[in-house]
């Protein structure tokens, strides 16, 4: 009797985890040149291709206590953020050299004389969409270009999001194959996926930084007297805070808070990747990337990998990227992992 009771029980409780589950809608809004991500109604985030940037992004990224962990600028003006990198946008991935084009720095700050030496990606259509208990999916297909239009890498990319708790989950899986010749993606630091968060999530720091007001205009500021940055980076090698660059490590964590909230987001490279596990291009200043490929630069020339991709292959990129509402442990960040690593 007992049994059976304890059986029912965890049967019932089993159902109403289920039944908790948020619900992730995945909306298509084509005419707005965006998806949404919704959790429970809420915004997580925005698969978006606006003109002003050269390539699609997530942007805002939203935690479960509804603070953005995404910088504003270059889309919209916030009051104390920095007003650097103009292609630091969201979340997004790609390249400093892809055919000696840069792809990475492209930004409408460009000038027109200098675009030939740049590479744009291009969103072409949504494909795959679906809304559930606990998750979402969406696919979307883009084209590597350079400035005269040429093809070098069609790219298809599968993000799944999805929730755990207060936790918000994005895995991106991105195919990337050549159809123009051989695509050489020489080791080079600016590298490949990417946040660049606000700037409660910056390190403290000391001396001049220029920070924007709420009309974007742009004043400088004493870093040390500027209380807003709070983050910290720890990696799984248990490196910290600016010793994180150009380590190795396969995950990262990124924490601090904002308006009140204990915040982290932790990258997660996997197994499945070339080069793994990532060198981190994190820096103190609000970008936060792991690059599988600047072996290079990152190791003072020790080591070298120079990427390619032969005329009608592919290539395959997998990485996660979860937004806590807390401060989670080396342990629960490694649990992740490993589920991850399982994917």
């Amino acid at each position: 009797m007992n049994r059976i009771i304890t059986i029912a029980g965890l049967i019932l409780a089993f159902a109403s985890t289920m039944w908790a589950q948020p619900q992730v809608n995945v909306q298509p809004m084509p005419g707005e040149k965006k998806v949404n991500v919704l959790i429970d109604g809420e915004l997580f985030t925005s698969y978006i291709w606006p003109e002003s940037i050269k390539k699609p992004v997530l942007w805002p990224v939203v935690t479960a206590g509804g603070n953005e962990v995404t910088r504003q600028f270059p889309l919209k003006n916030k009051a104390g953020e920095r007003a650097d990198h103009p292609h630091h946008v969201g979340v997004w991935l790609n390249y400093g050299d892809v055919n000696g084009l840069d792809f990475w720095n492209n930004s409408e700050a460009i000038p027109e004389e200098k675009a030939g030496n740049y590479g744009t990606i291009y969103h072409e259509s949504i494909g795959t969409t679906k809304s559930g208990k606990g998750q979402g999916l969406l696919v979307t297909s883009a084209a590597w270009k350079d400035n005269s239009g040429k093809v070098l890498l069609n790219e298809v990319s599968e993000f799944v999001f999805s929730v755990q708790g207060q936790t918000r989950i994005i895995d991106r899986s991105t195919v990337l194959r050549a159809v123009n010749g051989k695509v050489k993606i020489t080791d080079n630091k600016e590298g490949m996926f990417a946040i660049r968060v606000t700037r409660e999530l910056e390190l403290p720091s000391t001396g001049k930084v220029q920070l924007t007001d709420s009309h974007g205009n742009v004043t400088e500021v004493d870093a040390s007297d500027d209380k807003t940055a709070t983050g910290s980076y720890l990696s799984s090698e248990g490196i910290t805070d600016d010793d994180v660059w150009s380590t190795r490590g396969s995950w990262m964590k990124l924490s601090g808070v904002i308006e009140g909230e204990k915040v982290a987001i932790v990258i997660f490279d996997h197994p499945s990747n070339p080069g793994y596990p990532t060198y981190w291009h994190a820096r103190g200043y609000g970008l936060f990337a792991a690059n599988t490929l600047g072996q290079k630069v990152f190791s003072n020339g020790k080591e070298e990998l120079n990427f390619e991709i032969d005329n009608g292959q592919s290539a395959t990129f997998n990485y996660r990227l979860a937004v806590f509402s807390s401060d989670p442990s080396v342990m629960e960040i490694e649990k992740m992992a490993k589920e991850f690593d399982r994917k």
